[in-house]
């Protein structure tokens, strides 16, 4: 069985800073792309950042460039998602996601993966 667990979230004040953690349990990250997306209330979920464990490729949604740093711990299993200069915007359960797809445009794409965590909350005061 997959599980994703994500830890990290919280309340913070705006110019603030947090580490999401995603910890992986029956699934190994590799060549496929493995992220976080985001869901504000009333809106839909949008894809902030993932990488590809096997070379370290990235993505960043525009909104998070320069702010946010997506990586990967392969010996524990573990993405994380540094997030700094965080604002009110950036409010929003944080989602943790892998897929089985390889690497392309669709991994901005909810429908690309196959795995979830719970969702940890982001709140950012202003």
């Amino acid at each position: 069985e997959v599980q994703l667990v994500e830890s990290g979230g919280g309340l913070v004040q705006a110019g603030g800073s947090l580490r999401l953690s995603c910890a992986a349990s029956g699934f190994t990250f590799d060549d496929s792309a493995t992220g976080w997306f985001r869901q504000a209330p009333g809106k839909e979920r949008e894809g902030v950042s993932f990488i590809r464990s096997s070379d370290g490729s990235t993505f960043y949604a525009d909104s998070v460039k320069g702010r946010f740093t997506i990586s990967s711990d392969n010996a524990k299993n573990t993405v994380y998602l540094q997030m700094n200069s965080l604002k009110p915007e950036d409010t929003a359960v944080y989602y943790c996601a892998a897929g089985e797809r390889g690497w392309g445009p669709w991994i901005v794409a909810t429908k690309s993966y196959d795995y979830w965590g719970q969702g940890t909350q982001v709140t950012v005061s202003s």
